[in-house]
């Protein structure tokens, strides 16, 4: 089942609580598996551009079934790919850390992505949305 509207409003919000712990603005972005926006989030304060560069940590994620770490770790080993594959998606790609895998039976339905703090920080953040996520769907 993919990720519904409500689910990620729900990721988000986390995401967003996350950032507040960590004293951050950020916008947390939620993708299908093909890299397309279900919902976005920014808050207030965070930064002009972080709701396209969430969009593409996310998008990168998914459609590559990697997270940031991962996804970093093949621009630097593949560049002549991940040149390739950065035109052929609907949205630029950005590796490194603040993305993370939504995974449903084990199969890969969505990333979401964060942009606004320092990597480790966007990172801690997707993570919590992915984790309010997993267990929205544990208690259903």
């Amino acid at each position: 089942m993919p990720v519904s509207f409500t689910e990620a409003q729900a990721a988000i919000a986390a995401g967003h609580r996350k950032a507040t712990q960590l004293a951050i603005t950020v916008t947390v972005v939620v993708v299908d598996e093909g890299g397309y926006v279900i919902c976005a989030g920014r808050m207030d304060g965070a930064p002009s551009v972080t709701p396209q560069v969430a969009e593409a940590k996310a998008c990168g994620a998914a459609v590559f079934h990697r997270n940031g770490e991962q996804f970093q770790n093949m621009h630097r080993d593949r560049p002549g790919f991940f040149a390739a594959a950065n035109s052929l998606v609907r949205t630029g790609l950005i590796p490194g850390l603040g993305s993370a895998l939504i995974r449903k039976d084990g199969m890969v339905v969505g990333a979401v992505g964060v942009s606004g703090g320092v990597p480790d920080q966007d990172l801690e953040c997707a993570e919590a949305a992915v984790a309010a996520l997993e267990g929205d769907r544990r208690s259903a």
